[in-house]
């Protein structure tokens, strides 16, 4: 026997287990911690805090999917999911519609066994639904799983997300495009000194409070303006004050508040995992604007803190293709949407590539006339 056979012959079997109810999900955090900090794809939307949350504010009883790998007693892989129904049967990741990436967990060690045993259970639980993953980021762990699906499959663009080097905020500078550009963004800085904006890490104990500011101020700056509608629900505010605080603890968020004497006028939350740092969201206070500081500046330095000890490869700006953001010379990074399908359910594949290439083609409409407007402003 060679010593190859002879390490995959001691190599604990592996056992997959279907997870359907919200304690058996709870449960699973320590072992889903120790996962999450063995995957370098992973970003902060596959913590078991943010996941967990998300499925107590926006899962549906008798919806949860998850699928949970082990090799002995240790979690190898999992992926979290729910079954909808429309518009198509799918099983579809957790943490929908605000989470900006989607994906599973994977050991960085598996040898594609663990893969493999995921993508034959997806198979089974599927059954008559379409597997959708949407908003993968390129060399996500799920791509592993998708190699080794074994009926039909394809993978389409999803939304964009702007990405920047994790570098210090002098270097974030220097990118800029002309020396005009440089100077203005170090005035912008000089300018929220002299007005005595102080910076401050919230600890955990002081999380909630701080995100009920964060929620307050956020309504506030979009008041009279068209906002995300979500992010001014009870469901939200609850999921986001469940998972925050232990995202803090375990080092995946950071929340900052700025201050000018005693008064908060701005609170950040940015997310964090091992190979990315992304500002997901912040509510400043309008007063910021009328004494004319810039706002995304200030949030931009804060943010880039977070990756001054080249720990973290990407400072994300996260999904969306906002001018402001464009300013920093970020590059454009497409998500993914990966479409596994049964023989028997190959016409669902069918009808959502149909979709997915109608509304690729608006996305595309946009960001065409986004480009001719900045090289005529």
């Amino acid at each position: 026997m060679t010593a190859t056979a002879t390490a995959r012959a001691a190599s604990p079997a592996l056992t997959v287990d279907l997870v359907t109810d919200g304690p058996a999900f709870a449960a699973l955090a320590p072992a889903w911690g120790r996962l999450f900090g063995r995957c370098a794809a992973a970003t902060p939307f596959q913590s078991h805090a943010w996941l967990h949350s998300w499925w107590l504010s926006y899962g549906r009883p008798g919806r949860l999917r998850l699928l949970v790998v082990r090799a002995g007693r240790d979690l190898v892989a999992a992926a979290p999911l729910t079954l909808v129904g429309r518009p198509l049967p799918a099983l579809v990741p957790l943490g929908g519609g605000i989470s900006d990436y989607a994906d599973v967990l994977l050991d960085d060690t598996d040898d594609g066994r663990a893969a493999g045993a995921l993508a034959g259970a997806l198979a089974d639980v599927a059954r008559t639904a379409l597997v959708d993953f949407r908003e993968v980021r390129p060399g996500g762990a799920v791509e592993r799983v998708y190699d080794r699906w074994r009926g039909p499959r394809r993978t389409v663009d999803d939304s964009p997300c702007l990405e920047l080097p994790a570098v210090p905020m002098d270097e974030l500078i220097a990118r800029l495009p002309s020396g005009k550009s440089g100077q203005r963004a170090r005035a912008q800085l000089r300018r929220l000194t002299a007005l005595g904006v102080r910076r401050r890490t919230v600890g955990p104990e002081e999380v909630d409070a701080a995100l009920g500011r964060l929620l307050e101020l956020h309504r506030m700056q979009w008041q009279g303006r068209k906002v995300t509608s979500e992010h001014l629900r009870p469901r939200f505010r609850a999921h986001l004050v469940r998972a925050v605080g232990p995202m803090v603890r375990a080092g995946n968020a950071v929340v900052t508040e700025f201050r000018i004497g005693d008064d908060v006028v701005a609170v950040d939350l940015t997310l964090l995992s091992g190979s990315l740092a992304g500002g997901y969201l912040y509510g400043a206070h309008p007063g910021l604007r009328e004494r004319k500081a810039d706002v995304a500046v200030m949030l931009l330095d804060a943010c880039a803190r977070h990756t001054a000890d080249g720990a973290r490869g990407t400072l994300s700006l996260l999904r969306g293709d906002e001018p402001y953001k464009h300013h920093w010379r970020p590059e454009r990074v497409v998500n993914r949407r990966l479409l596994m399908a049964r023989r028997a359910t190959a016409p669902l594949l069918t009808a959502a590539l149909c979709g997915a290439t109608t509304r690729q083609r608006g996305r595309e409409v946009r960001h065409r006339w986004r480009e001719r407007g900045a090289e005529t402003s």
